[in-house]
């Protein structure tokens, strides 16, 4: 065959990431398309997948992470019907991060740099199988997702039941 000399890309299938992403992506897995509110296309700017639901326990690697990237991180919110025990700060790489929490049930987390810069991430649940995780991820860090995280996770991680939905008593 002749080399038409136009680079060829493979085709990769919508809502997938490339296979070394999906190899690490594993619980306490954030991934991230990091942009600012005022340029932002998409509900939400990344995803993250932690362990447990001990914040304390989870929180203090992503904020870490994400300073490194963003600066320092002021505030968190957060749904406190998704987390045990929730402190209303926490000391993180020697910086306080004040936790917002409200029963809100919006499976997001949200961050803060400065004064009013904001992240949204979605936050699939510790007990995710690693292929509606993977898939869940995949379609938060999309640039053009207009899906609620809620939305997200319900259509990820339903699996359909063996005969008829409605069934009827």
């Amino acid at each position: 065959m002749a080399d038409s000399g136009i680079p060829r890309t493979p085709r990769t299938p919508p809502l997938l990431l490339p296979s070394e992403i999906h190899q690490a992506i594993r619980p306490g897995t954030a991934l991230l398309r990091l942009e600012t509110t005022r340029s932002r296309e998409g509900l939400l700017d990344g995803a993250w997948w932690p362990r447990t639901r001990d914040i304390a326990a989870e929180l203090p690697a992503l904020i870490s992470v994400l300073a490194g990237h963003l600066g320092p991180i002021t505030r968190v919110g957060v749904d406190a019907s998704a987390w045990n025990d929730l402190p209303p700060r926490l000391v993180i790489d020697d910086r306080v991060v004040h936790l917002d929490s409200d029963p809100v049930g919006d499976d997001t987390v949200l961050i803060t740099r400065g004064d009013s810069d904001h992240f949204a991430l979605l936050v699939v649940p510790p007990d995710t199988t690693a292929d509606a995780a993977r898939e869940a991820m995949a379609r938060a860090v999309r640039a053009d997702n207009i899906t609620q995280a809620a939305q997200i996770l319900v259509a990820t991680t339903h699996e359909p039941e063996d005969g008829g939905a409605d069934a009827s008593g």
